[in-house]
This record gives C-alpha cells, structure tokens and sequence, in this order.
C-alpha cells in the first residue's frame, strides 16, 4: 500500500521576504515559522502543512534552506578524450577547485543571497581548508559543517573533456565516514526550522533518512537530488521525500524504463508514483526539465541557452538549488523552473562546479532580458 504523503500542493505560501531596490536585495527578517502535519477533515489522505508564528523564539530572517550532503576537492584534469584501457595520455591543464554534491548547492543557495546552512563533514587537510573558504565565500553559514580527524576530506576526479562534457570518480572520504550514529539536537533543530531541506547521495543514505524524517516531521519539505552513489535508493528514504530529482539516466536506472523521449519518461515517471514519489523534477540537459506531479499535466522548461558551454559540472546541482530558492521565495512551480534554467545556464558558462554558481543579479538580469 503506498504511504500517504503530503503533497507540496499543500504548502502555505510563504510570505514576501525581500523587497528589492534596483538589482540588490534587503532581508526583512520575519518571525519564526513552525510547520505541523494537520489531517484536512475533507479528505483524510492529504495531511495540510500549515503555519503558525512561534513566538519564544527570537527571528532572524526567513527560514533558510539546508543544505545536507557532501562536500569535495574536485580535481579537473582537461582532457581531449577518455584514455583507452591500458592508455596513458597527457592532460591539457590541471587544478584542484572546490565541490561536492551538496557544497555545489549550498554554495548555489548562498550566492543567491538566499539564507542558507551546509550540514556536511570534511578532514582536517588542504582539501577541507579549501572548501571552507569556498563556502565562505559564497556566503553559506558553517555552523553546522563538521571537521573529522578520522578520515580525509572527500575528493574527486573530473576529467573534462571538449565541448564541457565530463567523467567523474568520486573518493568518499568524510563524506562517507564517521557521520555519528544518530544527529545532534543542534543538527536536527536547524533541520526542523528550515524552510527546505535538499539531500543528495554522497552521504550514507542512514544520514539522508534521519534528516529526511525530522523534516517530515517538522512538516518541513524535502527534496531529493538522484545524484551520488549508483545504488538502489532505501524506500524508507522515498517515504520521506516531497520532490524527487534525477537526470534522465539516474530515473532509467532507477525504474529500469528507457527515457529517450518524453513519453517514456512520463512512463518511468509512473513507476516513481508507485513508489510513493508524488512529484518528480526531471533534469533533461539540453532538453531543458519538466516537473511531474502526481494526477496533473506536466509543466516543461526548455533550456535558456548559454553562449558558450564550457563545462557543465555542477549545472544540475545549480538548477536544482536554484529551484528550492524560487520555491521557498514562494514562487509558482513554473517561475521557479524558469528561474532555475536561467541560473544553469550562466553556470555552464563558468568552469568549475562552485566558482560558476550565478549570484542573484545575474539571474534576474538574464530572466529579464528575455521578457
């Protein structure tokens, strides 16, 4: 029987946060916002996530996204093609940057000028160094970012090819290790007075459900991006999920169905709601996305192209964090598609994963050309 779920249909519609003078923004803080799961006497199947204003606690601006995941050294060599087993060749050019699945969107959230927390691990090495400052910069706040003794800082291998195509190998590291047993309070506090929760799967899918559950339970939403570890993905995780987002070849491999046209993809889809997903954000490249909800035609967004692809690492991670932003701002399912395309398509633009996150302005300017 599928679990009944609520759906993001039922979300309150957040207020207004900023009020914009020319191309920067003011934060207006707001009071607190709590979530609770009340049952709609209409219709028992659909919990209502509603709003109520806690006031004992002092507000400091609007609920932020939070960002659970995984954060890397990505280290590009550019290469002409993939070598031949047995194969040595010769690299144009090699650098290490910062990245990581859940850094990428955290970073994405931040630059935005949108509040936001990374809950994440790294070592205690130049890599983990490296990605704070990173997120630093980006004006992502740490305090919920942990260093561990016991194990390096993630890293990864991306070999970048001509035309911004890419093939990655991913080493764990902290990601992966020493994550203890069961979250903090201080964890699962900032967890439950989020605005959105966004989860990856570069993290031990143990770590993914407890987060997913004290979401749920805070009437918090989550969505979850299908990319990181190729392994079935844990039911009891799906349960707790409000939007679920993979690539084209992550949604084949998951439901075993072709998605070389939109028609079988809205066919894997199906397989997706009767595993009790009830919205799917499908990331189709250069065919832009499209947003499945259950029992309503699809809404599609066609790519914004970009004047030149230099290198598409992190453009899934930008469009899908840009999304949440435009969601938690309380924008329409259709403006926060169109608001994410554009911000993907400035990333691609940019090498590297973090270093090409858009920030606000630039968004709203492409956005604005195009009226």
């Amino acid at each position: 029987m599928a679990v009944s779920r609520p759906s993001l249909d039922y979300w309150p519609i957040l207020p207004e946060i900023f009020i914009r003078a020319s191309t920067k923004s003011i934060k207006i803080p707001t009071p607190h916002l709590q979530f609770t799961n009340l049952q709609n006497p209409s219709n028992s199947r659909y919990p209502i996530l509603r709003c109520s204003l806690d006031s004992s606690k002092t507000p400091s601006g609007p609920p932020p996204l939070v960002v659970v995941g995984s954060a890397n050294a990505d280290i590009y060599v550019e290469i002409d093609r993939l070598p031949e087993e047995g194969e040595t060749i010769s690299a144009r050019n090699g650098q290490t940057l910062a990245g990581g699945k859940g850094a990428n969107q955290a970073c994405c959230g931040g630059k935005l000028e949108y509040p936001t927390y990374f809950l994440g691990q790294v070592g205690e090495d130049a890599h983990g160094k490296l990605i704070t400052a990173a997120l630093e910069e980006g004006g992502v706040r740490l305090d919920h970012l942990t260093t561990v003794a016991a194990a390096p800082t993630g890293h990864a291998v991306v070999m970048l090819q001509s035309g911004g195509q890419n093939s990655i190998i991913i080493v764990g590291g902290a990601n992966m290790n020493c994550w203890p047993v069961a979250l903090s309070d201080s964890d699962l506090e900032i967890i439950r007075t989020a605005g959105i929760v966004l989860l990856q799967r570069e993290i031990p899918d143990s770590v993914n459900i407890q987060v997913a559950k004290a979401a749920r339970n805070a009437g918090v939403p989550v969505i979850l991006d299908a990319g990181g570890v190729d392994a079935p993905i844990p039911q009891e995780l799906l349960d707790h999920v409000d939007i679920f987002s993979p690539n084209e070849s992550e949604l084949s491999r998951l439901t075993g169905c072709p998605t070389e046209s939109f028609e079988q993809i809205g066919q894997a889809v199906e397989k997706c709601y009767k595993m009790g997903i009830k919205q799917v954000l499908v990331k189709l490249g250069a065919k832009g996305s499209a947003l499945f909800t259950q029992g309503e035609e699809p809404i599609r967004q066609p790519i914004i192209s970009a004047a030149k692809v230099i290198d598409t690492t992190g453009a899934g991670d930008t469009f899908t964090a840009s999304f949440a932003v435009a969601l938690v701002e309380g924008k329409s399912k259709k403006e926060s598609l169109q608001f994410a395309a554009a911000a993907a398509s400035l990333c691609v633009q940019v090498k590297g994963a973090i270093p090409s996150m858009p920030d606000r302005e630039s968004v709203l300017n492409l956005l604005h050309s195009r009226d």
